[in-house]
């Protein structure tokens, strides 16, 4: 691998972008340090952007959304980087990352940039290398990080983690499809985008708009931020610039209550605790005594001869 060149990727290059993500994605022992060594001379030019983080349920348009949204934001003299967490199949290991074929158009732009993110099936990996990812991309420039989750359930909450606005796309089916979203998810959520708002179903978007806003205004939200609910069309491109408007709204509006700031500190110290949890496990899973005792305890609690906390106990004490 060539030095890094940190002036190359502070000046927007995507080929040195490109490479300094794979290294922060790559498993190998020398270039996670090489990664690490690059993350923390990037620190002080990251944090100037918006990072937002966008879910819904399957066939709600995510990809034709983000692309029209991603356009729009093109127009407005933005540059705007798509990572895109992936949730691999266990079955097979693999990924389909085929994110710049869903976003044809908005791939082909300068002021674009599309990264699939692998996620090998461990959540934590994921939260990784996005976050890693979103710190390089806002250094080399992008103004606005779109985060979209692929998966449903767990992987959201962990992209709300890393986000500083939260958007969950739905369908114009109304209330119906309330049943099928985790109470939880509403509760992270900044705004509802009702999407496919258009011909036929413009009537059903408006009236599904009012149950989720009465639905909305039973959860307790404790921000300042009182989440909204809005209607758009991503295939005809309209209200795209009304979803921007509301997070600009919300962006001075966290500012001026300095929530901003405060949200993203506490981000980052979950992160670190999340981190240290991690590591604390990679270490005692390559503990030549832990991997010694671990059958007899196993089987210890499998017969209820040691409880379980008390194995636990002994497992720890290896360290």
């Amino acid at each position: 691998m060539p030095a890094f060149d940190l002036e190359t990727l502070l000046s927007g290059n995507r080929r040195a972008l490109a490479k300094a993500i794979t290294l922060v994605e790559s498993k190998l022992d020398e270039h996670r340090l090489q990664a690490q060594g690059i993350l923390e001379q990037v620190l002080p030019y990251s944090g100037q952007s918006i990072r937002i983080g966008i879910t819904g349920v399957p066939g709600v348009g995510k990809s034709t959304f983000i692309e029209s949204f991603g356009l729009y934001l093109i127009e407005q003299g933005k540059r705007v980087a798509v990572l895109a967490v992936d949730p691999s199949s266990p079955i097979a290991g693999g990924s389909i990352l085929g994110d710049k074929t869903r976003m044809e158009e908005l791939s082909r732009r300068e002021e674009a940039f599309i990264r699939p993110s692998p996620s090998e099936g461990a959540l934590g990996g994921v939260a990784q290398k996005t976050r890693e990812t979103m710190l390089l991309c806002e250094a080399a420039g992008y103004d606005v990080i779109l985060v979209e989750t692929v998966g449903v359930g767990q992987s959201e909450y962990q992209v709300a983690g890393m986000v500083d606005f939260f958007m969950v796309l739905m369908l114009p089916g109304g209330g119906d499809e309330l049943q099928g979203i985790k109470k939880g998810i509403m509760e992270l959520a900044d705004a509802l985008v009702i999407n496919k708002a258009d011909g036929e179903s413009e009537k059903l978007a408006s009236l599904a708009r009012q149950q989720y806003t009465s639905a909305m205004n039973l959860l307790r939200h404790t921000s300042f931020w009182t989440p909204q609910v809005m209607t758009c069309s991503a295939l005809k491109k309209i209200n795209i610039d009304a979803v921007w408007g509301m997070l600009i709204n919300y962006y001075f509006e966290a500012h001026s209550q300095g929530a901003f700031a405060t949200k993203r500190a506490e981000q980052n110290r979950d992160w670190m605790h999340q981190l240290v949890n991690e590591m604390l496990m990679l270490k005692l899973s390559q503990s030549e005594g832990v991997k010694q005792l671990l059958p007899e305890m196993e089987a210890g609690v499998e017969t209820q001869r040691i409880t379980a906390y008390a194995a636990a106990q002994k497992i720890i004490e290896q360290l």
